[in-house]
């Protein structure tokens, strides 16, 4: 007997199966054909006409910001693909399936590259079916799709096989109103994260010595004089990580201790093994260095990379201290070269006596955690989000 079309948590006021249909029977899809993708010199520093990438989706929403301008003979070359308010796009290369929802367009004139499906919803709320294709249920299809093959490439023939579920148009306006609410709190949690970090730039700038000068523009009760000028290799020690580094990529997240690496990624997994930990004289400050990316670590970890130095600080220096100094640092990556014994141990930098040194990594340390804190909670918003979505649409095995 097979299992009813209803999802496992419901509004009370709505009952009976959803209905499935084929995707382009409630919606219509275009893409650009016959174009080549937007070339370096057809940037336009400022102009009317926007032309959107899947890199300009940030968060679902497009990221106007950052969006390329271009001649209005591009513009035009496909009238079906100019945006309007409620498209839905989805990217069909590269990354396959990267969703965007153009909202509050005012009058912004855009159209897309090549890379992207416009899906353009009637007699539907579109909000509802925008968040259809955020479900696990389209994940699934997608997942089919690309099952043992190489596809990078997302076919109008493909897609248009997917049969969607849905209810009547009043559920369809409550669950899509639900979402929408929790998207709303989550950008205004991250709203909250950004602003905490540029107050703590902002604070660094006042809290360390500009260009040319000795001493900061800000100081704490109690501190005067000049800062002192010494080599950041008489501040820091440096360790090879050879004796700490991971026997194996075999990772998993139930696994106890992270693997870490000074690049973006941070943590690329978790491993069980329980010899080479590097444990001792925390916090430390990873430093990778081909790129000189540097973090602040204050806990057990292993690492991946030989290409890492692993620094302490030396004497009384404070080595939270010394971290955000070497943040302020601007230095341009040249050759792929090592550089912490040639380039960085030699630089001069300037800092205050130990005690003041304290006084500042203490007041950058409370905003970290006041940072952290409210990453977190970006963080539980989303998996509350994610759970929820499981359960508000129907999810065939």
């Amino acid at each position: 007997m097979m299992s009813k079309l209803v999802p496992t948590l419901r509004f009370k006021e709505f009952s009976g199966e959803w209905e499935e249909v084929p995707i382009l029977t409630i919606a219509s899809m275009k893409a650009r054909i016959g174009w080549q993708n937007l070339r370096q010199d057809e940037h336009l520093p400022i102009g009317e006409y926007y032309l959107i990438t899947g890199t300009d989706f940030k968060n679902g929403q497009i990221d106007w910001l950052n969006a390329k301008y271009v001649e209005y003979e591009r513009y035009i070359q496909d009238k079906h693909i100019i945006l309007e308010e409620g498209d839905i796009l989805i990217t069909k290369d590269g990354t396959i399936g990267k969703l965007g929802y153009v909202e509050d367009i005012g009058n912004k004139k855009a159209t897309l590259n090549n890379g992207i499906f416009r899906i353009r919803v009637k007699d539907n709320n579109t909000s509802f079916i925008y968040y259809t294709f955020l479900s696990i249920q389209f994940k699934k299809f997608l997942d089919k799709l690309t099952a043992g093959s190489s596809i990078s490439h997302l076919y109008q023939k493909d897609f248009k096989t997917y049969i969607i579920s849905l209810p009547k148009q009043k559920e369809q306006e409550k669950i899509a109103k639900t979402l929408t609410s929790l998207d709303n709190l989550i950008e205004a949690q991250n709203k909250k994260v950004e602003s905490l970090k540029k107050y703590k730039k902002g604070l660094m700038q006042n809290l360390f010595p500009l260009d040319g000068e000795k001493k900061p523009k800000l100081r704490f009760d109690g501190f005067s004089g000049d800062w002192e000028e010494k080599k950041l290799g008489d501040c820091l020690n440096y360790l090879q990580p050879t004796k700490y580094l991971v026997d194996s990529t075999a990772y998993d997240d139930e696994y106890k201790t992270p693997v870490l690496t000074a690049g973006k990624t941070f943590i690329l997994g978790y491993t069980n093994e329980t010899h080479g930990i590097f444990s001792d004289n925390l916090p430390i400050i990873i430093f990778d260095d081909f790129t000189t990316a540097t973090k602040f670590v204050n806990f057990p970890f292993k690492a991946k990379s030989s290409a890492m130095k692993i620094l302490l600080a030396k004497k009384e220096n404070d080595i939270k201290f010394m971290y955000e100094a070497m943040e302020m640092i601007k230095y341009q990556v040249g050759n792929h070269e090592r550089h912490w014994i040639s380039k960085f141990a030699i630089l001069n930098i300037l800092i205050p006596k130990p005690k003041e040194q304290q006084k500042i990594a203490n007041t950058l340390s409370s905003i970290d955690n006041l940072i952290e804190a409210q990453t977190k909670k970006v963080e539980t918003l989303k998996q509350h989000k994610k759970g929820l979505m499981q359960k508000l649409f129907v999810n065939k095995e």
